[in-house]
Order: structure tokens, then C-alpha cells, then sequence
């Protein structure tokens, strides 16, 4: 195949992904990288959103081969925030600039639905802020009840679109409730985000392939593709992490096919290359999330090893992540950075 023909396309078949997925020479892969560069400046501009996250609880009734937070970890120290450390900690990240708070935890039903719906509304009470919840899967009507208390979007990974590479880390879930989840919340208004791992065992291109293809599939406002990175004391806590190049290459494919979805430049790329963040918003991403837990909490959310930035002071990460972004000719949104796909709905 021609790179530079098949760049040009406006929509690439299952076989032309895996192609571009495949690339080894170095300067065709920067071609690809420059082309997603290209398609992401013109569909989503040159401001890069932050979306700021909380680690509220590192429970989970999970028990995923491959998370730190899985429930059989026993050498992991719990936590859990109250519903008011996490109203204020919000707050805290408004008053830094930042218009999308992320509520984020394991699969913890200690939360129940009024308890969730309390921290939405109290957090939406005190600015034009968007809410993106990233609690696993839970009951549809919770996903109504958090809906009009005020949650804007929801982030739930389906981490594979391969069913018998899905069901072999996964104990006590399937993929097709797993999709039916993110339909559902499609259905009744959220912006909804998900995404997949790049490296874990025995995954192929062509399932990347067809990470990207759900991703196109589903019409996604957001789709994060970061790498598999082992944690300790986890089934897989001995194998290979991810590929920081097959990452960007994915990411950049997934920017040419999806086109106007948000991409993060994710904190695991960042971890596994200290440069990964600049990178991964020179591969198409658009969307940086830096970590608000506060200590001594943000120490404890384990999913995976030597996670970037943990111990530093969320304050320096923000600052930080500003002069990363305006050093490469980009600029931080003010904006609450909704789903492209919903302002062109309004337009």
C-alpha cells in the first residue's frame, strides 16, 4: 500500500487500520503521527482539554487479572473519601481552572445512589462545571438518578472488543454487558467515553483494529487507548507492559478514524515514557487528566505500577502540564470541553 494514498482517505476498512498499526519504518509512522496531527487540528482546534481527576475509593468488587485494585489484593491499604472531601476537592480544582472534574473509583457499591447523586449536585451547585463519572458498571436506573442530579458523561473502558480476550481477565464480567452498559447510557443523554488496553497477552493488531472500529461503531465522544501496564501483587504482575510506540500508532489511527472524538494523551503512556504526554497530543490526542487526589489517597490507587506524577503536588502538575502544552504551540481550554459531537448537534 501507498502511506501516503492511504493517509489521504477519508475512511479506512478493517485491513487498512491493521496496515497502519503495522508500520515499522520510522519515518512512515511519522507521517501517520503527522496526519492525526493534521486531523486533530482541524476537527477539535488546538486547545487541549484538562479534565481533572478524583480517585475517590480504591475498593472494587472486581477481581480483573490484571488491576491493582482487584478485591483479592489484600496487601493493598483501602480508602475511601467522604462524599464532602470529594465536594471540596472538586471545588479546588474549579478554582485551578479546569471545567471537567472526574469522579473516578473501583466498582465500590459502598456509594449508593443518593451518595453519588449528593456529590454531583453539590459539585454542580458552585460553577458550569462538567461531571464525568467512572465508576464501572452499575444498575441503569442509578445512570438515570446521576443523569438529573446533574453527571454529564460517563467513562467506561471496554478494555477489548475481542470476547475470548475480554473473558480471559475478566472473572465475573462479559463483554456484551459491557457494550449494553455503554448503550444504555448513550441512549439517555451522557456523553459517553471508552477505550482499550494496547498490549495485553495474546491481543493481535487486528483486535486493535477493531478497538478502533467499536470506537467508530458506538460514535464515542471520547475513546482513550493507553497502554497495558502489569501491577504487583496481580495474577499478571509478571508480564510484558505495553508498547509506547504501538500506542501513539494507535492513538493516531484512532484520531484519523473517529476524527472529531476527544483522545487523551493518557497518564499510563506518560508513565511508561516520561515524554509520553507531549507525544501522545503530537499523535492526535487532545485531552490531558492529571490527578487531584489528594494525599494520602492518591498514593494508594494502585491499578498499575510507578504511576507518573503520584507524588507530586497536583498544583505542580498543573502548572507543569501548561508549560508542557503552550511549549508545543498549544493552549489549555477554559472551556468545559464538551463532546464535539454535541456542539455541532447545536449548531
Amino acid at each position: 500500500m501507498d502511506i501516503n494514498e492511504l493517509l489521504k482517505k477519508e475512511n479506512l476498512n478493517r485491513d487498512e487500520i491493521v496496515y497502519l498499526l503495522g508500520l515499522s519504518d520510522e519515518k512512515e509512522i511519522n507521517l501517520l503521527l503527522e496526519r492525526a496531527d493534521e486531523v486533530r487540528r482541524i476537527y477539535c482546534g488546538d486547545e487541549v482539554h484538562l479534565r481533572g481527576i478524583i480517585d475517590f475509593s480504591n475498593y472494587c468488587e472486581q477481581d480483573c487479572l490484571y488491576c491493582g485494585l482487584r478485591k483479592s489484593n489484600k496487601k493493598l491499604p483501602r480508602y475511601r473519601m467522604t462524599p464532602d472531601e470529594v465536594v471540596e476537592v472538586a471545588h479546588k480544582i474549579i478554582n485551578k481552572g479546569i471545567f471537567t472534574i472526574v469522579l473516578q473509583s473501583g466498582e465500590d457499591g459502598y456509594y449508593d445512589t443518593d451518595q453519588i447523586a449528593y456529590i454531583i449536585y453539590s459539585i454542580k451547585q458552585k460553577a458550569d462545571v462538567a461531571i464525568t463519572l467512572s465508576l464501572g458498571e452499575r444498575d441503569f436506573e442509578e445512570y438515570r438518578t446521576w443523569k438529573i442530579a446533574g453527571a454529564d458523561r460517563y467513562l467506561i473502558k471496554h478494555e477489548t472488543a475481542n470476547p475470548k480476550l475480554y473473558a480471559a481477565f475478566h472473572e465475573n464480567q462479559k463483554l456484551n454487558e459491557r457494550l449494553e452498559h455503554i448503550r444504555f447510557l448513550k441512549e439517555i443523554g451522557y456523553q459517553v467515553g471508552s477505550g482499550n488496553m494496547i498490549g495485553l497477552p495474546n491481543q493481535t493488531l487486528e483486535d486493535i483494529a477493531d478497538d478502533i472500529l467499536l470506537c467508530k461503531e458506538y460514535d464515542l465522544d471520547m475513546a482513550a487507548f493507553g497502554p497495558f501496564i502489569p501491577a504487583p501483587d496481580t495474577p499478571w504482575e509478571n508480564k510484558k507492559a505495553g508498547d509506547v510506540v504501538l500506542t501513539l500508532k494507535t492513538m493516531a489511527v484512532a484520531r484519523i478514524v473517529l476524527k472529531d472524538a476527544h483522545i487523551p494523551a493518557t497518564t499510563a503512556l506518560a508513565t511508561l515514557d516520561e515524554d509520553g504526554r507531549i507525544k501522545g497530543l503530537k499523535a492526535g490526542a487532545n485531552v490531558v487528566m492529571p490527578d487531584f487526589t489528594p494525599s494520602p489517597y492518591r498514593e494508594k490507587y494502585q491499578i498499575y505500577a510507578d504511576r507518573r506524577c503520584v507524588n507530586d503536588n497536583p498544583d505542580y502538575c498543573r502548572s507543569c502540564l501548561q508549560l508542557q502544552i503552550e511549549s508545543i504551540g498549544r493552549k489549555v481550554s477554559s472551556s468545559r470541553g464538551d463532546s464535539f459531537k454535541l456542539l455541532s448537534h447545536k449548531n
